[in-house]
């Protein structure tokens, strides 16, 4: 089965048009080789999938005749991700944070006034 249409028959990507664009972009790898999205695989690769801002590694079980329901994934794939791999994330999402609260925009009159004060006075 080629490597596209898998990934979206396990249900990693929502379309197979936006797996075949992953795949052309270099965020799937097989041992560290870019992949072309009409790459054949089989039982027992392991590959590397990046996808919001996550390496993902998933070792292929089996190949699924067509796309899978929800429940029945795990027969078909085994997610080896690190758990630090979601760690990072979650750091991440925390530095985002820490200047402006989200959706705040850019900073008022107000707010740029209070910041030259506090400028000046040091």
């Amino acid at each position: 089965m080629r490597i596209d249409k898998y990934l979206w028959c396990i249900r990693l990507f929502k379309t197979r048009s936006i797996a075949t664009e992953a795949c052309k972009k270099g965020h799937v790898k097989i041992s560290g080789n870019n992949l072309k999205p009409s790459k054949e695989i089989f039982g027992n690769e392991e590959i590397t999938i990046r996808k919001n801002q996550i390496n993902y590694k998933i070792k292929v079980l089996d190949i699924p005749p067509n796309r899978v329901g929800a429940k029945l994934v795990d027969l078909y794939r085994k997610d080896e991700t690190p758990r630090e791999e979601f760690e990072k994330t979650e750091l991440l999402k925390y530095s985002k944070d820490y200047y402006r609260k989200k959706g705040s925009g850019r900073p008022t009159k107000k707010d740029r006034r209070d910041i030259d004060d506090y400028y000046q006075d040091n």
